[in-house]
């Protein structure tokens, strides 16, 4: 599980903490809403409409801020008995997905606030004051018993004059993980001021960086009424070991998640605290045993200790813990047997335990068979991604309150059946993934539960569909991946399915066509790859963000309304889709991921953006396109003018022709990643491309490019230098869209680079490649030095072109080269000596050039294969690996390099017809002395003879039109007796 995700669910759990505290206080000091008879102070009118006149009110929250009453207006509460104003709960609806929806209120907060001086009660949470700092004017509001300033956005030092406040209860300061992307949040370098809140019960600073401060427990201690406390991701650094007098006598809730103490988990103050009854340390770096010290917790109702190196098994004292209802301990080392850590939990109390996590744990051994009373309340049970082997118990089935079992990752196998499942009415999430689990039941079987979440990944369903899925019809989250159907699908299943925002059916053997109702589906990720089907592409779902079709018989021409405007991945590679690229392509405009490659794709790409009015013309956001593999033609195409977030362009194994245009240095300038192998493109290389900085991956090869090649091309800081590679860089070259564990669609951009003699397959790793291949082109000049500056560079193929000069001296500087292919050209003089420097070079071909001089020594030289093939064709080398000496005289100036390596080629020749001699003696000698053998070879050669002979005269004969009837029937009874004597001897050999 993610770790950002867990830290999620751990924030999740604390905001429900809170809203429960939150409504006691309300419930115990909120006035109630005001009386008919109670009317509003002037002065107080005053103060309100003149906050009311520093804010921005988008969404019209204080559209009832009017008239003279305003105890009647929205979040104004005024007493019953004095009428003045003494609650203000101006609440906003904080972070939504939809940024529309929002209904906030943001600007400035008037100091006129302080006309308010009843006010008990302030509430302006979930709100946008960006880029504004808490006002220090609020600790002079001396009767705020509650205080909520969270997640709104405020930025600065948290203001000492909040110590003010010494009657507040409920303090809530809150961050926001989103505060710390966008600015810096807010911070305290000294929390003194709230030693003087001596009535605080209530305090959060969740977010709140408070890395400068180093003793901040002695402060806390200075609270004696404090309940709840709340310190998630504060960025502490210490966590004391204990306090020589403690107050939090009182404190039940102590959240310390996700800060950086990095300190053995004991001795430490908190295990002191047995009134509490809520404790959260994970995701702190504690490390060492799980202490004894848990086992005197006894009012602990949750526990949460994930994610720190805790090892071992959990103490046996655990089971004092009676009122213990959750149990988080993920991501740790239990490394021990799930039996054993299972009796360890309390029984006591009319086994309340709840919801149990030790996912990720080092779990080993398989469950008990017998049923374990701990668990016979369990709501949650999840083991998932451990080392648990064999069958699943029956008493799962048992559980009747569970509704999330996961045991997704683990080494399970065995059959599942109705007894496992017939009492699991409860059941909400099924998770299952990654075991060897067969799931067999009857096909009239119906499931007592109404699943959202099934994720049955790499389990056995198959063959059949399997029938009982057809009464989930309330399905959020399906994943029957790899299950080992081989089925037609059935249309009940597109109906029940029909719910699920994230559907996975990919690599098994499905069958059929893809609905025609397919756009009325609610599906948000599907990924379909890899299976048979065929048929059209139907119009998509309209909530469609990710679709994986690749991999199946899908034909016809693409849609001209993929339906689906928000799509953001669209993978139909290695289908047979036929026809031209529909200008429908170009409403996709949220499209970053495009591969079309290996279809039957024809024509020309058009610019379907040429005469689109000015207000759409921003273009397309795709980050990563391959069309490689199909039968497209025409220019270069010109829509990707309008795609200037582009890292990744395969064109290869097309059609394409003419000359590379300028513009691509000049529009695609995000550009890392560009293959356009294996087209017919001619002229020179544009001295533009040198405008592309992430550029580290240039495949140019067999195609018509001619004239040389420009030097300011070697600047790419891509191949210059060492870049870190970008979230961004990763995303699009390994896109995974998924829930929590559930990776629904799974694609990694791949590219084949020809590289060390071999056409290789680079998946998400292509990242790393570093690859420059000019070969199979019409390049002439010299190879200039500035290519010593790639240092980056991991492949260099500039083979079979017409280079001349000299191999420049500093290739040496390509420290990170491991295939270097410089033959078939027209290069002269000596091999630089800096070659034997590439101590990651494992492939080199320098042959059929020019090459003269004593080849370079040294060890990486002596250990590549094939030594004496890398320099064939070069008459004037000499020296190891050749035979010839550098002593012999050099050859006759003006002859043709081609023909040069004559003497060499000699050398070669000899050898091998050595090895051929010594082949044929061997069968010689074996005949020689086996009788038998050497019988029935001749027998065998003489009567394949005699047939070839016979069909040879008869056919012969035949046509020549010399035979009658009479010979004919003497030649057929010759020839059918030597054909069964050849059947007889044959059969006899074997």
């Amino acid at each position: 599980m993610d770790t950002l995700q867990l830290s999620y669910i751990q924030i999740a759990i604390a905001f429900l903490l809170f809203a429960q505290a939150k409504s006691t206080t309300e419930h115990t000091s909120t006035p109630q809403p005001n009386d008919t008879n109670t009317t509003c102070m002037a002065s107080e009118r005053s103060a309100l409409l003149a906050f009311r006149a520093g804010l921005s009110d988008p969404a019209n929250l204080l559209s009832s801020w009017k008239g003279d009453d305003c105890c009647g207006w929205k979040g104004v509460y005024c007493s019953n008995r004095t009428g003045h104003v003494v609650k203000l709960d101006l609440q906003g609806s904080g972070y939504t997905i939809d940024s529309d929806s929002r209904k906030v209120l943001a600007g400035n907060i008037s100091s006129s606030l302080l006309g308010l001086q009843h006010l008990r009660y302030l509430d302006l949470s979930f709100n946008e004051f960006d880029k504004m700092q808490i006002p220090e004017f609020i600790g002079s509001l001396h009767k705020l018993r509650y205080l909520d300033l969270s997640m709104s956005m405020f930025i600065g030092r948290i203001p000492p004059q909040l110590g003010n406040l010494s009657n507040l209860q409920y303090l809530d300061l809150r961050s926001s993980y989103q505060d710390r992307d966008i600015h810096d949040g807010t911070y305290s370098t000294d929390i003194m001021w709230l030693s003087r809140l001596t009535s605080l019960e209530h305090l959060d600073m969740t977010y709140v960086d408070l890395s400068a401060i180093v003793h901040w427990l002695p402060v806390v201690n200075m609270l004696p009424t404090l309940k709840f406390l709340f310190l998630t991701s504060c960025q502490l650094r210490t966590s004391p070991e204990s306090l020589q007098l403690s107050n939090l006598t009182s404190l039940e809730t102590l959240f310390l998640v996700g800060n950086q103490f990095h300190q053995r988990s004991t001795p430490n103050w908190f295990w002191d605290l047995t009134s509490l009854k809520y404790l959260d340390i994970s995701y702190n770096g504690f490390y060492g045993p799980f202490l004894d010290e848990i086992g005197n917790m006894t009012s602990m109702v949750e526990l949460h200790l994930s994610a720190n190196s805790l090892v071992g098994m959990m103490p046996s004292n655990m089971k004092n813990l009676c009122n213990l209802e959750v149990l988080y301990s993920y991501t740790s080392n239990i490394n021990g047997s799930i039996t054993e850590l299972l009796h360890r939990l309390p029984n006591c109390s009319r086994n309340k335990l709840q919801k149990l996590d030790l996912s990720d744990s080092n779990l080993t051994v398989s469950l008990p068979t017998a049923p374990v009373q701990a668990l016979s309340n369990l709501s949650w049970l999840v083991l998932d991604h451990n080392k648990l082997t064999g069958h699943l118990p029956l008493w799962i089935g048992e559980l009747t309150e569970l509704t999330i079992l996961d045991l997704n990752s683990n080494n399970l196998d065995g059959v599942i059946h109705e007894g496992h499942l017939s009492r699991l009415d409860m059941l909400d999430s099924f998770i299952l993934s990654h075991n060897s689990i067969t799931i067999t039941v009857s096909p009239t079987w119906v499931p007592p539960f109404s699943l959202r979440i099934l994720h049955l990944r790499s389990c056995q369903l198959g063959p059949k569909f399997p029938m009982w899925l057809r009464w989930q019809t309330h399905l959020w989250n399906l994943d029957i991946s790899n299950t080992s159907i081989n089925d037609i699908v059935p249309g009940w299943f597109w109906i029940g399915a029909s719910s699920a925002e994230y559907l996975n059916i990919r690599n098994n053997q499905i069958s059929g066509v893809l609905p025609s109702t397919m756009e009325f589906m609610r599906g948000v990720v599907m990924d379909f790859s890899s299976n048979q089907l065929d048929g059209p592409i139907p119009k998509l779902p309209s909530n469609l963000t990710s679709f994986d079709l690749s991999g199946n018989r899908v034909i016809g021409p693409l849609p001209l309304d993929f339906g689906a405007p928000g799509l953001r991945t669209l993978l139909l590679y290695n289908n047979m889709i036929s026809g031209a690229i529909p200008s429908s392509l170009c409403s996709l405009r949220a499209l970053r991921l495009l591969d079309l490659s290996r279809n039957g794709l024809n024509g020309s790409i058009t610019d379907c953006l040429v005469n689109e009015s000015s207000t759409n013309m921003t273009g397309l956001g795709i980050a990563n396109l391959s069309l490689r593999n199909n039968n497209l033609s025409g220019e270069f195409p010109s829509l990707l003018q309008k795609c200037p977030r582009l890292i990744f362009l395969d064109l290869g194994h097309d059609q394409f022709s003419g000359t590379l245009p300028a513009w691509i240095g000049e529009k695609l300038l995000s550009l890392s990643f560009l293959r356009l192998r294996s087209n017919t493109f001619y002229g020179p290389i544009p001295v533009e491309l040198s405008k592309l900085v992430n550029l580290q991956y240039l495949d140019l090869a067999y195609n018509n490019i001619s004239g040389s090649i420009p030097r300011s091309i070697f600047s790419p800081t891509g191949m210059a230098q060492t870049r870190d590679k970008t979230d961004y860089l990763q995303y699009t070259s390994s896109s995974e869209f998924g829930v929590g564990q559930n990776q629904l669609v799974d694609y990694t951009v791949n590219f084949t680079v020809l590289t060390k003699g071999q056409e290789r397959l680079y998946t998400g790793e292509i990242i790393y490649m570093v690859n420059l291949d000019l070969s199979c082109n019409s390049i002439t000049g010299e190879i200039p030095a500035e290519i010593g500056t790639l240092v980056e560079l991991k492949n260099l193929n500039l083979s079979s072109n017409n280079f001349n000069g000299k191999i420049p001296e500093n290739i040496g500087a390509l420290v990170q080269v491991e295939s270097l292919d410089l033959s078939q050209n027209e290069l002269s003089g000596e091999i630089p000596s800096s070659l034997s420097a590439l101590t990651s070079l494992s492939r080199l071909n320098l042959f059929f050039n020019n090459l003269e001089g004593k080849i370079p020594a040294g060890n990486q030289l002596q250990t590549l294969e094939d030594q004496a093939s890398i320099y064939i064709g070069n008459a004037g080398l000499c020296g190891p690996p050749l035979s010839r000496k550098c002593s012999q005289p050099e050859p006759i100036p003006g002859e043709s390099h081609r023909d040069a390596g004559d003497g060499d080629m000699v050398s070669f020749f000899v050898a091998t017809g050595s090895r051929y001699v010594m082949g044929l003696w061997v069968v010689f000698c074996t005949f020689l002395f086996k009788r038998r053998w050497r019988a029935s070879w001749y027998s065998l050669c003489d009567n394949l003879y005699n047939r070839v002979y016979v069909q040879v005269i008869v056919t012969w004969a035949s046509l020549r039109g010399k035979l009658n009837g009479t010979s004919q029937d003497m030649y057929a009874f010759k020839v059918h007796a030597i054909v069964g004597d050849w059947y007889a001897e044959t059969s006899y050999l074997v």
